[in-house]
């Protein structure tokens, strides 16, 4: 690798950049507004919201911004697969919103949006009160199709957790393993595309290996995937023979990978119409996945579950006086991740404030990168630039890359280093 440009600056110069280029968009802050300014209401307070909202007043400290988040405290998904493995607790990937409120001026509300009416730009939460907005900006993160496969409902969770959504089903699925026998087997089933991070099975398999090499030595992983190959598939593989051996085995949907019928009192899965079957000491079903509730139920979904927008500016397609960004919305080619949450996020706010001022939008560029730890000390990523051309978000030609396949032992401790000072770095940029 190139010693005047390594992998680490080419990270730190697009996360740099994007902020910088948003800023420079919209400039410094208007002086026509006087009085109380124009009120955006950001509904979710994950990586896409809580950067929505504390961009929105870095670009212009005149609007007024309410952050209407439920919990008092964030589990990040990203940094949740490290809990299983031992090598992290849920303390140290829980997030918090005093300093968006307390140092960015940004208004925050616990509760739930219970509806959106658009026809008013208002809100509804849970308690009854009613928010009005110029701009409503979109972030609910994903919900499940528990209806995708046979015997598993949204009532199965705390028996067969999925811990797609960090927090309490983290801390179920970690105590299961830690209660697993040496021996035991751990199935995991993969959900099918679009998902959320589309490496976490896989870093999750990694981090559970990691927990029994250490622990429970003779157990065994199986991921049961609907697919027939994976983010960043080959790195996984060889880190997985290089690491653990034969612990862990990938079953692709040509080798009875889909899974079809869920038994959750037995902890057993069926396909190939049922003549195929994997039983489990700990199974972790994560199922097929869509735009969160209040998307679906508030009309901002198409037939494919998840949020159609104009790509430029992440203006929903159904109202254009709402704004859809992280992984409920139809984004191109960006992966449905944090660090795309959080680029979109800033996006979105120079969008909202451009338009404000009655300025065009500009074709800002957005990012995307993915660190996965095969071990604690072996890290892999895949990095890549996005642009909007003819309307949708594609990948920049020769932008990104993937991690070696023939890396040294010391190439891969340092990207797991940098995995971890990505996570460090964005937390601190998302609500710091």
């Amino acid at each position: 690798m190139d010693k005047k440009f390594s992998r680490r600056h080419f990270i730190r110069a697009l996360g740099a950049g994007g902020a910088a280029t948003a800023l420079a968009a919209c400039g410094s802050a208007p002086t026509y507004l006087t009085g109380r300014g124009p009120h955006v209401v950001v509904v979710g307070g994950g990586s896409g919201g809580a950067t929505a909202a504390k961009y929105l007043r870095r670009f212009d400290p005149s609007i007024q911004v309410t952050l209407v988040e439920p919990n008092a405290t964030y589990h990040t998904c990203y940094g949740s697969n490290w809990v299983l493995g031992g090598i992290a607790e849920m303390d140290q990937i829980q997030q918090t919103y005093g300093t968006l409120q307390d140092q960015h001026g940004v208004t925050v509300v616990r509760d739930i949006v219970s509806a959106i009416e658009a026809d008013k730009n208002q809100v509804v939460l849970g308690s009854g009160r009613r928010l009005s907005y110029d701009r409503l900006v979109v972030s609910p993160g994903i919900d499940f199709r528990f209806d995708a496969v046979e015997g598993y409902t949204a009532n199965d969770v705390r028996q067969v957790p999925h811990a797609w959504k960090a927090g309490e089903q983290t801390q179920i699925l970690r105590d299961q393993l830690r209660d697993m026998p040496n021996g035991g087997t751990f199935v995991m089933v993969a959900p099918g595309n679009p998902f959320r991070c589309p490496p976490g099975p896989y870093e999750r398999a990694s981090m559970v290996a990691h927990y029994f090499k250490q622990h429970k030595p003779r157990s065994k992983i199986i991921i049961l995937d609907n697919k027939e190959n994976f983010s960043k598939q080959g790195l996984f593989m060889a880190g997985w023979q290089e690491l653990y051996g034969e612990m862990i085995e990938w079953v692709p949907s040509s080798r009875g990978g889909q899974v079809e019928r869920v038994d959750v009192a037995s902890r057993t899965v069926y396909s190939d119409g049922g003549l195929t079957r994997f039983r489990a000491d700990v199974l972790n079903f994560v199922p097929a996945q869509r735009a969160g509730d209040i998307a679906v139920n508030s009309g901002l979904t198409n037939d494919t579950g998840w949020c159609p927008v104009n790509q430029l500016t992440f203006q929903s397609q159904m109202d254009e006086n709402i704004f859809v960004i992280g992984d409920a919305s139809i984004a191109g080619a960006m992966p449905k991740s944090g660090h795309s949450a959080n680029t979109q996020g800033k996006v979105v706010a120079a969008s909202i404030v451009r338009a404000m001022r009655g300025q065009e939008m500009l074709a800002l560029s957005t990012v995307n990168t993915c660190y996965s730890l095969v071990s604690p000390q072996y890290g892999i990523s895949v990095a890549a630039v996005y642009r909007v051309q003819d309307g949708n978000i594609g990948g920049v030609p020769g932008s990104g890359g993937v991690s070696p396949g023939n890396a040294t032992t010391a190439f891969r401790r340092q990207e797991a280093n940098y995995a971890r000072g990505w996570y460090a770095s964005i937390t601190q940029d998302i609500w710091g």
